[in-house]
């Protein structure tokens, strides 16, 4: 099968899978005698296997590992989940971050009167902690 596809059955675009071949993530097919590449059920099944890695917020890096797993039939599971694991321990740390942010949000758009005048308390917060030198800086305001 051509790119295209390819890219139908395993619901990754042909823009990343040029992008995966190039970068070594996944082997560029062999190609046909007019130049284009020819995909068969094996490379389809490996670009399904990290569309759902990546679906699971996996890094490329991750995936390129998480593929040497998958093709090493000697490999230990326990290797597998230990990169899981550590997968999750940065989603939790990342969830709490983003938690951090929504509630600094909120509290900061709950602190703001949402009317005509200018006073922001939005604003003053994200210009505070961009300096007390550029607080009143009019030239910044433009």
């Amino acid at each position: 099968m051509n790119i295209g596809e390819a890219a139908a059955a395993s619901g990754v675009t042909a823009k990343m899978i040029r992008h995966y071949e190039s970068i070594g993530l996944v082997e560029a097919p062999p190609r046909s005698e007019g130049g284009y590449r020819r995909y068969d059920d094996r490379a389809v099944h490996t670009l399904r296997f990290v569309r759902r890695a990546r679906n699971l917020g996996f890094s490329l890096d991750e995936i390129r590992g998480l593929l040497s797993l998958w093709h090493d039939r000697a490999r230990a599971s326990a290797d597998v989940k230990a990169l899981t694991l550590k997968h999750v321990a940065d989603l939790e740390v990342r969830i709490a971050e983003l938690a951090a942010m929504r509630d600094t949000l909120r509290a900061l758009a709950e602190s703001c009167s949402g009317d005509d005048r200018p006073d922001c308390p939005i604003l003053a917060d994200m210009a505070s902690a961009a300096g007390d030198d550029f607080k009143d800086c009019a030239s910044c305001h433009r």
